[in-house]
């Protein structure tokens, strides 16, 4: 009887096991708890330098990424939203769209070395290695401001007429925006810096967060409720997801072949290719209300979402009729989604 009763806990614990480890799926592994005052914006991982910066109202936010302590904090960047990384370069780039600047730092002492003026209310940021060029997307101005890295100094404007949003580029001379005022999707010549197609994004409301599958030739759009997938060729929708609501960022990882998008109601949804077009949502893991922004960090597949605790909502006014509910002192967090 004990041999059999110890056969059979060891079955059961075999099982456990086992089960344990097929477990599939992203899931919050911690938690780092960071603080400090204003709204947040976009993220980007550094893997080489083990970084993530967090753009925070007025300045960047440096994070290590092994231990989730906070490094330094680059200011004067008011109104950040987006950073660039220049990793052969040496330096980063900062969206500030207060006062319509690039902020420019070393990627060592993490310090500004000088500000270039743009167009206004610079919000999305896109470093392109193929062209040495980083795109700043203008939504006061409605156009792209392009800066030469290697000069340091602005090299053109490309009118867009309408709102851009997250931007991609797919290394070989096109860099792909979200419209989010056209429900639509640029792409641009980053060679000669013209707009070469536009295209429609059907079902895709105020598509915001934008990422490409750069093999298959695939860009992630999402959008309101839905993820838009589109041949970065043609231009055609060939296949959407359902994903959650107020979704924000969109990342893709070339490595495991899954796209993913956050949205604000606190869920993250991971799209998988199931052979040709044919998409599927694999995964819907909780997060955090308010977690709509993301990066992903393609060495460790790592993904890391900011977010915070809020107060009520404030009565709508006539100056403000969609008011954000306040921020709870002290309670900004990172959370880091790992398999």
């Amino acid at each position: 009887m004990r041999k059999r009763r110890l056969l059979l806990t060891l079955a059961s614990l075999l099982l456990s096991l086992a089960a344990f480890a097929a477990a599939p799926g992203y899931h919050l592994i911690n938690t780092w708890k960071l603080g400090g005052d204003g709204g947040w914006d976009y993220l980007a991982a550094d893997s080489d330098a083990h970084r993530l910066y967090i753009a925070r109202a007025t300045r960047v936010m440096v994070v290590d990424l092994d231990s989730g302590k906070l490094i330094t904090e680059i200011a004067d960047t008011p109104g950040v939203h987006g950073i660039a990384i220049d990793r052969a370069g040496g330096k980063g780039y900062i969206s500030c769209g207060g006062d319509n600047t690039v902020s420019v730092f070393d990627l060592t002492s993490l310090k500004t070395i000088t500000k270039i003026k743009v167009g206004q209310r610079p919000d999305a940021i896109l470093f392109d290695p193929a062209t040495n060029h980083v795109f700043t997307f203008n939504a006061g101005s409605q156009d792209s401001t392009v800066i030469d890295v290697t000069k340091g100094a602005v090299v053109g404007t490309i009118p867009l007429g309408g709102k851009p949003e997250f931007a991609a580029t797919d290394l070989k001379g096109t860099v792909f925006v979200n419209m989010e005022d056209k429900n639509s999707l640029y792409a641009i010549d980053a060679n000669k810096l013209t707009v070469k197609s536009k295209w429609p994004l059907p079902g895709c409301e105020e598509p915001s967060g934008l990422a490409i599958d750069r093999k298959n030739r695939r860009l992630f759009s999402g959008c309101e409720k839905i993820m838009a997938i589109t041949n970065a060729d043609s231009g055609e929708q060939v296949a959407n997801a359902p994903v959650g609501e107020g979704v924000d960022a969109a990342a893709y990882d070339d490595e495991t072949g899954l796209a993913f998008a956050s949205a604000g109601e606190g869920k993250l949804t991971v799209v998988e290719s199931k052979g040709g077009d044919h998409y599927a949502v694999v995964e819907t893991p909780a997060t955090q209300k308010g977690a709509r922004t993301m990066a992903l960090d393609p060495k460790t597949h790592n993904i890391y979402l900011v977010t915070a605790d809020f107060g009520p909502r404030p009565a709508a006014t006539a100056e403000n009729q969609h008011p954000r509910p306040p921020v709870l002192p002290g309670s900004f967090v990172v959370l880091v989604m790992s398999k």
